[in-house]
């Protein structure tokens, strides 16, 4: 090599050296690569369908007879094709249940489809999903309890070997899995081969979960793990479909254990977690995780679907959302329209992103180098972010609409390769008024959306006004979502208080009480008014932007309940409320060991009746339904017919 080109190398190293020490540095836990994988799928479906199918219970016993698994119109196809159509893009399936019958032929148990006379025990319900997923471009994963009331050694070291033996079976043939998931539910009373009794277990220990993840990690190596504690991926703590606005990718991972006692720590994580273990939000489409008929009308609606969406990818969570396969082997029609309802919704909100290279300035930009540009946050590419100098704690970015825009929802993601960062943030508007707060809120992560009424801006200034370390966003999108125009709820309060709520709280409600159908021109419903005398209250959601408008609810009320007074049970008044408040939401009951009784109420009043409702518990555990009553009437409360 000549002098020339030996000064040449050494002066290009001069110059290469100090920029490559400005690079960012991951600060804290941040994500595996397996984990990136999973929390880009965003959503997808829970199946949970076996024996619990068709013997109508949520968590029986272990002892049903396998010949009570029959569908008679199986199709895997069908809940692929509604899972794809959807936007999801996997499929979870119950493969076992607490009750421990298998949905494939297992080596290891006779308590198994083989022994079942659907398609005279030659069918495997995993296999046939395998085959679905490929057919649809849809991801494969696994739910195998760990508690299991068929079998004779559960509670015991051989177990164990039972339980791994199983497992192996699955993550050998069936090909790629992304999730294996293990819930909490351990020990209790089942059938244990013959046993019947009641069996308990140290959930921390009795498990030697680290072998059972050691296995999981030697035969699928690219699956997330998920259980309480992950280890890839937690529960979020409950099953009601939401995580909480503050929300950490975060976990002291070796604090917990399926089956943890704290579980509602898990609904934000830990600030100072040890580990990237991210929450996925799982919830069904109706009360229960298993098909009952009796639910057919229980199907959430898609106001509340919507707000699972928003609560859990609106809240650095993923949507895992349970579909349950009914006696056919499909997804019930109510199910599946209502899946496509929301599907479209989503469709419909995030159909304009109002951001997308609009021009940006940042109050800092990270030693003024261009690979840390506020450009990047709109430049629709993941890989790309703005970022601050180290120290830098606050910090604010203006996105320039260019033209005036209505707007009602704000989307911003972290670039959680280097880390979760911000701690809190605001969202202020630029409107002819001025500048107007928007929002205040605090974590990130992977991703974050809030909704809030319509307002009309030039800019939107996002501040980040609390960190860990130097902000790193990777972007920033803004939409206008169109009102959810569903029917809205009518209610009358035993106080004569008429009470409307839409779905969507920045839609106008307009009503009429002359019997006539509420248009634009109708009073509009500002708040609860009283209105005591007989007859119906019509009301409809129309969206001022638009003019369209939700199919109308029309409400009848009949006599007043102002002065009801309950007789009888003595010393229950103020619980008795909850039968005539006018809210499903609510009831009354009484203790078993009263029954048959009697429930006695002064009208205060005469009345020619011509009718009595009633409205049983509509709760997931309903409990207390009448199943037999007469109603008597009396003058005086002496004579009674």
């Amino acid at each position: 090599m000549t002098i020339e080109k030996i000064l040449c190398v050494l002066f290009f190293s001069f110059l290469v050296t100090p920029a490559m020490s400005q690079q960012l540095e991951p600060y804290g836990p941040v994500p595996l690569e397996r984990q990136m994988e999973w929390q880009e799928m965003e959503f997808y479906a829970f199946v949970h369908f076996n024996m619990n199918t068709f013997i109508d219970e949520e968590w029986s016993y272990g002892d049903a007879d396998p010949a009570n698994f029959n569908p008679t119109q199986f199709d895997a196809r069908q809940w692929a094709r509604l899972a794809k159509k959807a936007g999801m893009k996997g499929i979870i399936l119950t493969v076992k249940h607490h009750d421990g019958f298998c949905l494939w032929p297992s080596d290891y148990t006779e308590y198994d489809v083989e022994n079942s006379p659907w398609r005279s025990g030659q069918g495997d319900v995993v296999q046939a999903l395998r085959e679905a997923t490929n057919e649809y471009g849809l991801e494969l994963g696994i739910y195998l309890s760990p508690w299991d009331r068929h079998h004779a050694d559960y509670g015991k070291p051989e177990y164990l070997t039972y339980f791994r033996n199983q497992l192996r079976e699955l993550l050998t043939e069936y090909g790629d899995i992304f999730e294996v998931w293990f819930d909490g539910a351990n020990g209790g009373d089942g059938y244990y081969g013959g046993a019947n009794e009641t069996r308990n277990v140290d959930r921390k220990s009795y498990y030697e979960w680290k072998e059972t993840f050691d296995l999981v990690r030697k035969l699928q190596p690219e699956a997330v793990i998920f259980s309480d504690a992950g280890p890839d991926v937690r529960w979020v703590g409950t099953e009601a479909g939401f995580a909480n606005k503050t929300n950490w990718s975060l976990l002291r991972r070796d604090e917990v254990w399926p089956g943890w006692p704290h579980y509602k720590q898990l609904r934000s994580g830990h600030e100072d977690g040890t580990h990237w273990v991210p929450a996925e939000v799982n919830t069904s489409i109706r009360p229960g995780w298993y098909y009952h008929a009796s639910e057919d009308h229980q199907v959430k609606s898609l106001p509340e679907l919507m707000d699972v969406y928003y609560h859990s990818i609106g809240r650095n969570a993923t949507f895992l959302l349970n579909l349950p396969v009914d006696p056919r082997g499909l997804v019930h029609e109510a199910d599946s329209a209502r899946l496509m309802q929301l599907a479209d919704q989503i469709r419909k909100d995030f159909d304009d992103n109002l951001a997308i290279e609009k021009p940006v300035e940042a109050s800092n930009i990270r030693n003024n180098d261009d690979r840390y540009d506020p450009k990047h946050i709109t430049d629709g590419n993941p890989e790309t972010y703005w970022a601050t100098d180290d120290g830098l704690l606050q910090a604010s970015l203006t996105i320039d609409l260019e033209n005036p825009r209505v707007i009602n929802r704000f989307l911003v993601q972290e670039y959680i390769q280097l880390g979760q960062r911000v701690k809190a943030f605001t969202i202020e508007a630029l409107t002819e008024q001025g500048w107007k707060q928007v929002a205040d809120e605090t974590t990130i992560g992977y991703k974050r959306i809030l909704r809030f009424p319509d307002i009309k801006a030039s800019k939107i200034r996002f501040s980040v006004t609390d960190a860990k370390a130097a902000p790193v966003i990777s972007n920033i999108e803004l939409y206008r979502a169109p009102k959810i125009l569903s029917k809205p709820s009518v209610w009358r309060s035993h106080q004569d208080t008429v009470h409307i709520e839409a779905a969507d709280r920045d839609a106008a409600i307009y009503y009429t009480t002359d019997g006539t159908s509420p248009s634009q021109d109708s009073q509009q419903y500002k708040k609860p008014f009283h209105w005591p005398q007989k007859g119906s209250v019509r009301a409809v959601v129309i969206d001022p932007h638009t003019g369209k408008s939700s199919p109308i609810t029309a409400k009848k009320f009949d006599i007043s309940k102002a002065e009801w007074a309950l007789v009888h049970p003595a010393g229950e008044s103020e619980k008795a409320d909850a039968m005539w408040d006018g809210r499903g939401s609510t009831r009354w009951g009484t203790k078993i060991s009263n029954l048959p009784g009697s429930i006695t109420i002064d009208l205060r009043d005469h009345y020619t009746l011509d009718g009595v409702t009633y409205l049983p518990d509509q709760g997931r555990y309903a409990s207390g339904i009448v199943r037999r009553y007469r109603i008597y009437i009396s003058d005086d409360g002496e004579e009674w017919q």
